[in-house]
């Protein structure tokens, strides 16, 4: 589904009983914290009864630091929908695993055709490490999960939730359209972030995992209201009943939005809400 996005701002056509916003580059600042106005938004949302969920791409993992600075005790969808996370009692409630072969094999055919790539891990579970060659660099990928340099080889030692791949010369977009012409049934990729092209099984995006948590609060996609900044929220904005994409965001994810927010550094997503809870 495609939608016009409105250059002034919309109203959702349902009464919104949750609201779902990514991390980074969204709810998150360009410092990683959540603003002092946005805090307060969030805690009028929980006085009227409005249920957050946070989606993101970053594996549960690495996400109690901010959880933690927030008082966040809800569902979160993390891993790129590929887990659901209960902050409130620290459970892991579901994940996927990627194919390790049909990863690698796809890694093969990606080198041959563009030439070598810098690859890193997330390995799986509760706990699962950001497994980095060296090669890959060094960055804010450090705060996506608990960090260790590695070698190729030790890559592929334990299970893992996603690849992420890097290329010396390609931009991300030419590198994402690369990676997916060499993936076979069971992978896909995404585009989470500068520098950050992921690849995941097949089946799970940001909209899978937050119907799932919507279900389970007797919520419909009409009553949700989605904020993302990256092409990984596409899902997620395209399934909700009114999607929000951030000033800062991808022209591919401000394509698909009702609205476009102020910048994440600008308080974009309290500004849409507190209009619409003054409504």
């Amino acid at each position: 589904m495609h939608r016009t996005a409105h250059p002034v701002p919309t109203h959702p056509a349902s009464p919104i009983r949750l609201v779902a916003t990514d991390l980074d580059g969204t709810l998150l600042g360009a410092d990683s914290t959540v603003s002092p106005r946005t805090r307060a938004t969030l805690r009028r949302l929980a006085e009227r009864g409005i249920e957050h969920v946070i989606a993101t791409g970053r594996p549960a993992s690495g996400c109690a630091p901010f959880f933690d600075a927030l008082g966040y005790r809800g569902l979160a969808v993390c891993g790129q929908g590929a887990q659901v996370y209960d902050a409130g009692r620290g459970r892991l409630l579901t994940g996927a695993e990627l194919d390790r072969d049909a990863a690698r094999d796809a890694l093969a055919r990606l080198a041959a055709l563009v030439g070598p790539v810098e690859l890193a891990v997330v390995t799986s579970g509760l706990h699962g490490e950001f497994l980095v060659t060296e090669g890959f660099g060094r960055g804010d990928e450090r705060a996506l999960a608990p960090f260790r340099p590695a070698s190729v080889a030790q890559l592929w030692e334990q299970p893992v939730d996603k690849v992420l791949i890097r290329h010396r010369d390609l931009s991300d977009g030419d590198l994402v359209a690369a990676a997916a012409r060499c993936c076979g049934p069971g992978l896909t990729v995404v585009h989470a972030g500068p520098r950050m092209v992921d690849l995941l099984p097949t089946g799970f995006d940001k909209a899978t995992g937050l119907a799932r948590v919507a279900d389970s609060l007797g919520v419909g996609s009409h009553e949700v209201i989605a904020f993302g900044d990256m092409p990984n929220d596409i899902p997620m904005l395209t399934w909700a009943g009114y999607a929000v994409a951030m000033g800062n965001a991808h022209p591919e994810l401000k394509a698909v939005a009702d609205e476009i927010a102020p910048d994440h550094d600008e308080d974009g997503v309290a500004v849409v809400l507190d209009r619409l809870l003054a409504c």
